[in-house]
């Protein structure tokens, strides 16, 4: 059946393709060097265009910072932004008050609702080594009834994010182990006696009120597949069969979605009504993203950081930003940073505080 699953497939350019209700799928993933205490690269940034640094010179980029990489701050109205940080460490500061730094395996999930301004940095700690960062920043769009709700960002640290192992055994005896991380969805798959006891149906952790990902007919799934060499996984089909799934292969030599063997990284817009067998088929691990949802079927109406559904919205957009800044920004500079701890944790703009013990893992 899962033959039949590939509805089509797509080179991943910059940003990766991506479907309503999904509105932008960007990759980042930087070699940065040693830090130079200052939390910037020990390294010349001459050759770079400081302030538009997407050119990728010497493995990483500065993006729109100037001597800490990262996006400064900078406006957004009516979506949300699903920031999944596989490695490194992401300082987020807003014009409601928050702050945040988090690390690899955190996820930040920030509805933007009526209006918010903020900045993402990522700060290099560590002057004695390289500091790489790996992130996934999804944009993920509101219906019209949710686009001017209040501002609202949570975390969901890594320890709490399901993940989930299954297990094939190869024909020499030994084992090979997809681990799916569930962000978002539910990954509803009976285990078999081979996929031991962590293989069991997953929920993840609940998005944030207003999201589309909060309604039950959305049958939104955000979920991370990494498999070992030979691991074979049966993908289930969705909840709902009109949701929209894509998955972006990205990461390894070969796999094969039921019969066709794919040997080039790629977008694939799968059925989401019928199941998908995966294989890897390299000799190192394949790692996929995989994004679903059903459709908002709404206009979509974008410019820049604002995405509402009319032109008359947008020109109010850009109206009240000019006049009110979406609030205060509280923080010294427009990418501020927030120390040199690696511990990670959260100050939300109503008061409430989480800290999480421990160095971020690097």
């Amino acid at each position: 059946m899962s033959k039949h699953a590939i509805l089509q497939i797509q080179d991943l350019g910059y940003p990766w393709p991506t479907s309503d209700p999904f509105l932008l799928c960007a990759y980042l993933d930087d070699a940065y060097p040693n830090g130079d205490g200052h939390f910037g690269p020990a390294a010349s940034l001459a050759g770079r265009d400081i302030g538009r640094d997407f050119a990728g010179k010497d493995g990483w980029n500065m993006y729109h910072g100037d001597k800490v990489p990262g996006f400064p701050a900078h406006p957004h109205r009516g979506f949300e932004t699903v920031t999944l940080l596989r490695q490194g460490i992401a300082d987020h500061s807003d014009s409601r008050g928050g702050t945040a730094r988090f690390g690899a395996g955190d996820v930040q999930w920030l509805t933007t609702g009526q209006g918010i301004v903020h900045s993402e940095m990522f700060p290099l700690l560590d002057s004695k080594q390289a500091n790489p960062l790996e992130m996934f920043q999804l944009w993920l769009n509101l219906p019209a009834r949710s686009k001017m709700v209040d501002p609202h960002f949570q975390m969901m640290w890594a320890e709490d994010i399901p993940h989930r192992l299954f297990v094939n055994t190869l024909s020499d005896g030994n084992m090979a182990t997809t681990e799916v991380v569930c962000i978002a969805g539910h990954l509803n798959i009976a285990p078999t006696a081979a996929d031991g006891d962590n293989a069991v149906a997953a929920a993840a952790l609940s998005p944030p009120p207003d999201s589309w990902a909060s309604q039950p007919e959305s049958d939104v799934a955000i979920w991370t597949l990494r498999m070992e060499p030979g691991a074979r996984w049966t993908l289930p089909r969705a909840i709902n069969p009109a949701a929209v799934r894509n998955l972006y292969f990205f990461e390894g030599a070969s796999i094969a979605v039921g019969d066709k063997p794919i040997a080039t990284h790629c977008a694939i817009e799968l059925r989401a009504s019928s199941h998908a067998e995966l294989v890897n088929r390299g000799g190192d691990v394949a790692e996929l993203l995989m994004l679903q949802g059903r459709a908002i079927g709404e206009p979509v109406a974008q410019s820049g950081p604002f995405v509402l559904n009319t032109e008359e919205e947008l020109k109010q957009a850009f109206d009240d930003y000019q006049r009110s800044k979406f609030g205060a920004w509280f923080w010294s500079g427009r990418g501020p940073t927030h120390g040199p701890e690696r511990e990670r944790f959260a100050r939300h703009s109503d008061g409430r505080v989480e800290f999480r013990n421990g160095e971020i893992a690097k």
